[in-house]
């Protein structure tokens, strides 16, 4: 391959490292090309992107974006990146489902980069299992509101027991006067 060509594809991966949130690695020795487009598909929807390159352009690329250095061993065979725009949590969840379907023995998940720290694949697979942004959200919003709407029980009891209270006066009152 010619040099100015390297560098342009040095500098077209280094553009999406310094954009990315977490990189996956994959081996990809004898995937179909329908498997891979379903692979594509399925990580650009949830927010990321699959990038085959040579492994010393791509420790190039992510050694100028300022991100750790991949494991040798982790960087060995034919690679496929996963480059995490969004959510790191979403695109793992896609690659561990892709890595555990008994159809297709060709996607072997090897680990990846989380902002800084390397993730071996015992790693990526308890990323994988953690719930989604969406449902982070969700649980915070109740822990934050579960103490709010406890108080707001708390004050309304005592309303609650005075209005009772006063029912029952009202009632023994009723039977007395009649």
């Amino acid at each position: 391959m010619p040099a100015k060509i390297k560098y342009e594809l040095v500098d077209g991966l280094k553009e999406k490292l310094s954009k990315t949130k977490a990189v996956f690695v994959a081996e990809y020795r004898g995937m179909t090309v329908a498997q891979s487009t379903d692979l594509r598909k399925k990580v650009r929807e949830a927010g990321g992107e699959l990038k085959v390159a040579k492994n010393t352009l791509f420790k190039i690329a992510m050694k100028e974006a300022g991100l750790s250095e991949l494991p040798d061993e982790m960087t060995a065979g034919p690679n496929i990146y996963a480059i995490c725009y969004d959510d790191p949590v979403a695109v793992a969840k896609v690659l561990k489902e892709y890595a555990n379907d008994k159809t297709q023995k060709a996607f072997i998940l090897k680990g990846g980069l989380l902002e800084s720290q390397q993730l071996n694949l015992a790693q990526v697979m308890a990323l994988a299992d953690l719930p989604s942004k969406e449902v982070l959200r969700g649980q915070v919003v109740r822990t934050i509101a579960a103490p709010l709407s406890g108080l707001v029980n708390v004050l309304s009891g005592t309303m609650r027991n005075f209005v009772t209270c006063l029912a029952q006066i009202r009632d023994k009152k009723q039977e007395s006067a009649a």
